[in-house]
Order: structure tokens, then C-alpha cells, then sequence
């Protein structure tokens, strides 16, 4: 089975679980593309060593294209965007 998210807007608004040769029947026709994510995908790392996107997709991420990436909401205006794993962190105690 393999993941999808639909994205609208640079903005993953569904996540669905298909098989990808049956992708098609289960896809909805509004706005969006569906675009494939790996469950196993967290800040470009993968177990198996083939990470897709970064980062496994959840509602309210982001997909940027630029970096065929899906990082997650800022948690913070204060947190930093690492652009090798895209993923969120805490500004040190040295910065603020």
C-alpha cells in the first residue's frame, strides 16, 4: 500500500492509504493533486534508506515544490526551518 496526500494550494488537505495501481479509482475529482508520501519519512530519513519528501504528509502541511518536500505547520514564529531535514527547531537559549 502507499500513501497520498492532496495538496491545494501548497497545502496538504487529505491523506489516503491506496494501492498505487488502483490509485486512480480512489481520487477524487476536486481541486488539488494528489501527490505520493512515505509513512516511513521523518526529517529525510527512512529505515529502509529510500525516504520520499522529507516527510511523511499530515493535514496542514506544506509541499514545497522547490524542494519536493512536505514539511510540517511552524510551531512557533520563533522556530527556524532546517532546510536539510525540513523539519522545525527551537531557536537555541544562545539566540533569543
Amino acid at each position: 500500500m502507499s500513501h497520498f496526500a492532496k495538496v491545494s494550494n501548497g497545502i496538504v488537505t487529505q491523506v489516503i492509504v491506496a494501492e498505487p495501481e488502483f490509485f486512480n479509482t480512489f481520487v477524487d475529482s476536486s481541486p488539488g493533486e494528489w501527490i505520493q508520501t512515505s509513512y516511513n519519512t521523518y526529517g529525510g530519513q527512512h529505515p529502509e534508506g529510500r525516504p520520499l519528501r522529507k516527510n511523511f504528509a499530515g493535514i496542514g502541511f506544506t509541499y514545497d515544490r522547490m524542494k519536493d518536500a512536505f514539511i510540517p505547520p511552524q510551531p512557533d514564529p520563533s522556530w527556524v526551518l532546517d532546510e536539510e531535514t525540513c523539519l522545525w527547531n527551537k531557536p537555541s537559549e544562545e539566540s533569543q
